[in-house]
């Protein structure tokens, strides 16, 4: 009798463990496409990643690089102060987007450009995201006072 105890315990219990796994897989396969990593620059350039891979990338736009193409075509160059990564976004930027500020865009690296399909400027003059601040610091530009 004990023995019948015993083993229906444990095939419950690695029952339990079969289901555990079986939703913690199937969790994980349908959030891939809901998860966004952050990449500086940097780290694009040092490891390029696959044109089908959606990330955000964050720094300060450069100086002069704002080119307006035809239509709502923007062109412009992201950087940490390390690596500069060109982008290239079809939309309207946000009215704070400008030069010299702290920028998150969201898309993919193709052929050497990110091609965004949002793009996040910071909402007053003493906000930047906080994966900019922490890419700028980690590559020595960042100047203390310009976050919130």
């Amino acid at each position: 009798m004990k023995s019948l105890k015993k083993r229906r315990r444990v095939q419950i219990i690695l029952l339990a463990v079969v289901a555990l796994v079986s939703s913690t897989a199937l969790i994980g396969w349908a959030l891939q496409d809901g998860i966004n990593f952050f990449r500086s620059p940097s780290e694009v350039i040092a490891e390029p990643p696959k044109p089908t891979e959606v990330f955000r990338i964050g720094g300060l736009v450069e100086e002069g690089s704002i080119v307006r193409g035809q239509g709502e075509t923007v062109t412009f160059v992201v950087t940490d102060g390390g690596e500069s990564v060109p982008v290239a976004f079809t939309g309207v930027l946000p009215d704070l987007f400008t030069e010299n500020q702290g920028m998150v865009g969201t898309g993919s690296y193709v052929n050497g450009v990110f091609e965004a399909t949002e793009i996040l400027a910071k909402h007053d003059e003493t906000y930047m995201p906080k994966e900019v601040v922490d890419a700028l610091k980690e590559q020595g530009v960042y100047k203390e006072g310009s976050d919130s």
